[in-house]
């Protein structure tokens, strides 16, 4: 995905009821940005460290920039802006870089469906029949490059988990894809001590047959793109 114009980098005072963060520029201005996540984006924010925003140009809004990258503790980048994870999956599907995801013909975003009225992130159509993919944002560095989700507690991820496996218990090819905004991350495992319920709905999707992909990213100011392959396991019950 490229960035036109680039991520303008500047350093973060502090995030705020979740969706605000106060950055101050390089010739000292300080203003507040919208940070579009939901998550506690644990281990994401150092104060005082440097993180990319991206400018709407549009000076009617009420927060023209937004919070798109972070520095992490360990040093690494992580790509916050949960909007983008969708667009990301899809490219790399389109391109045909997810060999799991070869030979659909269609993509179509947001479809209803589920007995819980969800919608899909990712509708993939063709002859051999759907596949429906949600997409998850995965930006929790643990250590050791072990990357976790959730972040947070979450009641609509283990909801999403559900549709997905009525759908494979019917035959239907289900997929959840991590969508992994982070440098640092090398494996990727569900946040069993932050919310077990998830963790529990997701070992139960499994068992049912949803398929769990997960790939890294590549970030830089001008161009966030998912290039790797990273393992995902259940961990230990």
């Amino acid at each position: 995905m490229k960035i036109s114009p680039p991520l303008q980098e500047v350093t973060l005072l502090r995030r705020y009821k979740r969706f605000l963060a106060d950055v101050r520029d390089a010739d000292g201005n300080e203003f507040t940005v919208h940070c579009p996540n939901t998550g506690s984006m644990k281990n994401c924010v150092v104060e005082g460290g440097p993180c990319w925003i991206s400018d709407s140009g549009n000076p009617k809004r009420k927060y023209r920039h937004t919070l798109e990258v972070t520095s992490t503790p360990g040093g690494f980048r992580a790509g916050v802006n949960t909007g983008r994870a969708n667009a990301l999956v899809q490219e790399v599907i389109e391109r045909g870089l997810v060999p799991e995801l070869a030979g659909y013909d269609s993509i179509r975003r947001e479809v209803p469906y589920g007995e819980e009225r969800s919608r899909i992130d990712l509708l993939l159509e063709g002859s051999a029949g759907p596949c429906y993919v949600e997409v998850k944002n995965v930006t929790l560095e643990t250590g050791s490059g072990e990357g976790q989700f959730p972040d947070a507690v979450s009641a609509r991820g283990a909801k999403h988990l559900r549709e997905l496996q009525r759908l494979a218990e019917s035959g239907v090819r289900t997929v959840l894809f991590y969508c992994v905004q982070h440098t640092g991350i090398e494996r990727v495992l569900p946040a069993r001590e932050i919310d077990p319920d998830y963790t529990a709905a997701l070992e139960e999707a499994v068992a049912a047959g949803v398929e769990v992909l997960a790939y890294g990213a590549r970030i830089e100011p001008d161009e966030i793109a998912l290039e790797r392959a990273i393992p995902f396991s259940l961990g230990q019950g």
